[in-house]
């Protein structure tokens, strides 16, 4: 018998995949729209498409990608921001026409450290799991490109976690290339739950269609509290004891409302990542 739990996330889990399909349609109207605009003007566009986002975590999308499976906050909070400013600089815009070649030990731990306005978060990530995923990581973090970018979705119910890794900060951008799903099976993913402490790639897969798997970008999301979600979403990586407790001062602050133009419900904490570096453990 279905508890209400139970109920109360499969609702919330459909509400943010018909938010998904909303947002989709509304960004193929958008691209029609000004291709026809350009054409008018004689213009010739190249339409690229970016790795974004997360559906149930849409992350990079080199397509649509999607955000984490979201159901908004009805009332979001009004706590103060609890982070400093950001430091000075600027994102820097980089993309690749191709995932990197491997450089990284796949027998070796490395740690991923960021430094952000609200603290340092240590992320463990054993290559040995998902090898092309910490390769990736190694390969941008050490290029800059995660430096001064913010963290730009909280999804404070249904699932619970801070997104980051967009270059642009509103969920559509990513590296220029897509790497594959890694990882899926781990075992610490027992009964559909992610939980607290791990960090995941978000993508474009889609569950209803079976379409967009290896669609993983950039964009990655941590988990602040255990959060049933499918195991479609390579865990590569887990938060440290002390990442931990700025998440939670994170998460703590809240989400703003649903942005119409995004989809997404942005921390009320001003997170951006000051810096970011990768190091051999």
């Amino acid at each position: 018998m279905v508890s209400q739990e139970q109920r109360r996330r499969q609702l919330a889990r459909e509400k943010f995949l018909r938010q998904q399909q909303r947002r989709t349609a509304a960004r193929r109207k958008a691209r029609v729209r000004n291709a026809s605009i350009a054409s008018a003007l004689g213009v010739i566009l190249v339409l690229v498409v970016v790795a974004t986002t997360t559906d149930a975590l849409k992350g990079d999308d080199t397509k649509d990608n999607a955000n984490a499976e979201v159901t908004p906050s009805a009332s979001p909070s009004k706590a103060p921001d609890p982070c400093e400013k950001p430091a000075a600089g600027k994102v820097k815009p980089l993309s690749y026409k191709k995932e990197p070649a491997m450089t990284i030990d796949k027998s070796a731990d490395y740690t991923m450290k960021l430094e952000t306005t609200c603290g340092t978060m240590d992320i463990e990530m054993p290559a040995s799991k998902a090898p092309r995923t910490v390769n990736s990581f190694n390969f941008l973090v050490g290029k800059g490109y995660l430096d001064h970018t913010k963290c730009h979705r909280l999804v404070p119910e249904g699932i619970y976690v801070l997104q980051c890794g967009d270059p642009k900060g509103d969920g559509t951008g990513g590296p220029g290339y897509t790497i594959p799903d890694e990882n899926l099976k781990d075992e610490r993913l027992k009964g559909n739950v992610y939980p607290a402490g791990t960090v995941a790639m978000a993508n474009q897969y889609n569950a209803q269609t079976k379409e967009g798997r290896d669609s993983g970008g950039s964009q990655f999301f941590l988990v602040y509290q255990d959060s049933q979600l499918p195991p479609d979403y390579t865990p590569f990586g887990t938060i440290s004891a002390e990442g931990m407790k700025v998440l939670k001062k994170i998460s703590d602050a809240g989400a703003q409302p649903v942005d119409p133009t995004t989809g997404n419900t942005a921390p009320n904490a001003t997170v951006v990542i000051n810096k970011a570096t990768v190091t051999k453990s």
